[in-house]
């Protein structure tokens, strides 16, 4: 099995670096496909979201220093919600954790959907607590469900913070980098982790994040959103299969 988790961690590493996303969107419903339960799969994927978001926010870092300064303060917020993300994936079940997935995901698409990919208007500042606050409840959402969060903060920071699209998930691949972190630590802590499944799909990776940063910058803005929503109407229709 370890070489086709290698080869799910290149395919999420990819998706990771050009999506801007933690690469559990992807990778969960995969790793449920191949035989792995809720709870196994949220591990591995955290586990690989802390190798696939430190590399890849180093490779957007000259492309989006603008967001760094937001990135920081939701970052840190998704750092303490993260944290909290061991004792619910320990009381809930893996039917619970599925539903919640799904209904993410449809949020997003919506979200995503009606938003523009470029605004024209100039994007307003917000309070360092707003951001706090919405790094937290996104940290603690998304580590239960595996997931780096930024499928749910790009549709926020894009429908209701007024990024442009591109900036968005170089801030969304930065946030995944503190809840990543944090979910790592709650679920080991919990006893939940699977080290040598994750490293292998981390490492991996690598390889697939490189490549794709370097895809995403070529893309128009306009297609750019049009493959996010594919990407994300392709996962929930696994997703659905796989939980109805």
């Amino acid at each position: 099995m370890i070489l086709e988790l290698a080869g799910f961690g290149i395919i999420t590493g990819f998706i990771s670096g050009f999506f801007g996303v933690g690469g559990g969107m992807i990778l969960v419903p995969i790793l449920l496909l191949v035989g792995y339960v809720m709870k196994e799969a949220v591990a591995i994927s955290i586990m690989q979201m802390v190798f696939s978001s430190i590399y890849g926010s180093f490779l957007n870092s000259k492309y989006a220093q603008n967001v760094v300064k937001d990135g920081i303060v939701i970052g840190a917020g998704g750092f303490v919600g993260g944290l909290q993300s061991g004792y619910i994936v320990t009381n809930v079940s893996n039917e619970f954790l599925q539903y919640l997935f799904i209904a993410i995901l449809i949020f997003s698409i919506l979200r995503i959907f009606y938003s523009p990919a470029i605004h024209d208007c100039e994007r307003r500042e917000h309070s360092k607590v707003t951001l706090f606050l919405i790094g937290s409840f996104i940290g603690i959402i998304a580590m239960s469900i595996g997931v780096g969060g930024s499928i749910l903060l790009t549709p926020i920071l894009v429908g209701f913070m007024k990024y442009d699209l591109k900036s968005a998930t170089a801030l969304g691949l930065f946030f995944v980098i503190f809840s990543s972190i944090a979910g790592f630590v709650s679920i080991s802590m919990h006893g939940q982790m699977l080290y040598l499944e994750g490293a292998v799909v981390g490492m991996a990776s690598l390889v697939g994040v490189y490549f794709g940063i370097k895809i995403k910058h070529l893309v128009q803005a306009t297609s750019y959103k049009k493959y996010i929503l594919i990407l994300n109407v392709i996962i929930l229709i696994a997703m659905l299969y796989k939980t109805i």
